[in-house]
């Protein structure tokens, strides 16, 4: 039963004005009416703080409701500093999801969502399943798995990290909880094993792995030339003295090269994209 009554939202177009709900009033009212929709809730926050206050609260007043939440990425444009690894990951997660979803709630900062994405097709075009017996070469998995941004480490520890120990491949895929141990026999994957990142030790058995790419960009060889065409085409610079064209044009990933994401890519997408066409809006004022 509803712990408020609520006014009933527009089923198509129109607005609504909600006032005097104080403290987490407001979070248990849109927890109401995105349990009680048959459709997908955007929720709109003045900033990164109220975005994650509000996802707590969400969760606890309907924790059988899917909320993601879309982080801004906490850096300021164009400079020398690239995003938090858990950051990005929990970012790809929520776009990887969100197709999925005809029902839930997505939080995120007005300002966020302005930000230019990859087209849609991105990521389920760059996502790898691997499964139990499946055959698997070393080198081209460690090739694979650089071009989707992947760090190669000597123990892993952080999202977008893996390390390859003879017939061992420990990775910690984007949006996991846990990273994961691949034990190989020849070229065919044995066993499938969460592991703790502080420990190191195995902890369950699993069936598969889903590899969500560790960029919110492509860095294929092709990719990087057509970011270096376009930037050319955009900025009037001395190229041999741009840190970010000469990092790029050597297979460095630079600090920061997130603001530069339309580069790569021939057309791209923003989040409304990736959203249900029937999304209901809830726009929260600063």
């Amino acid at each position: 039963m509803p712990v408020l009554r609520l006014p009933k939202l527009p089923a198509t177009a129109g607005k609504q004005h909600w006032g005097n709900l104080p403290g987490a009033a407001l979070s248990l009212a849109i927890a109401e009416a995105a349990s009680a929709a048959q459709r997908f809730t955007l929720l709109l926050t003045a900033d990164s703080q109220s975005a994650e206050r509000l996802e707590q609260e969400l969760r606890f007043f309907a924790p059988e409701l899917p909320v993601l939440h879309f982080p801004d990425w906490e850096t300021l444009p164009y400079d020398l500093f690239s995003p938090h690894q858990d950051i990005i990951s929990q970012r790809i997660a929520s776009l990887y999801r969100l197709p999925e979803l005809s029902h839930g709630v997505l939080v995120v900062p007005i300002t966020t969502a302005l930000h230019r994405l990859a087209p849609t097709r991105f990521l389920l075009g760059s996502s790898l399943v691997l499964d139990i017996g499946q055959k698997l070469d070393v080198e081209q998995m460690r090739t694979r798995l650089e071009a989707s941004g992947y760090r190669c480490v000597d123990t892993v520890y952080e999202h977008g990290e893996f390390a390859v120990r003879g017939a061992l491949i420990d990775l910690f895929p984007m949006g996991s909880k846990l990273p994961y141990r691949i034990d190989l026999f020849d070229d065919e994957i044995e066993t499938l094993r969460t592991f703790d990142p502080e420990t190191q030790r195995s902890i369950d058995k699993v069936e598969s792995v889903r590899l969500l790419p560790a960029r919110e960009f492509p860095l294929q060889k092709d990719a990087v030339t057509r970011f270096k065409a376009r930037f050319r085409e955009r900025f009037d610079v001395d190229f041999r003295r741009c840190p970010i064209f000469q990092d790029l044009s050597s297979g460095i990933t630079p600090a920061g090269i997130e603001y530069y994401l339309p580069l790569f890519f021939d057309e791209t997408s923003t989040l409304f994209d990736y959203l249900p066409g029937d999304t209901q809006v809830f726009s929260l004022p600063g």
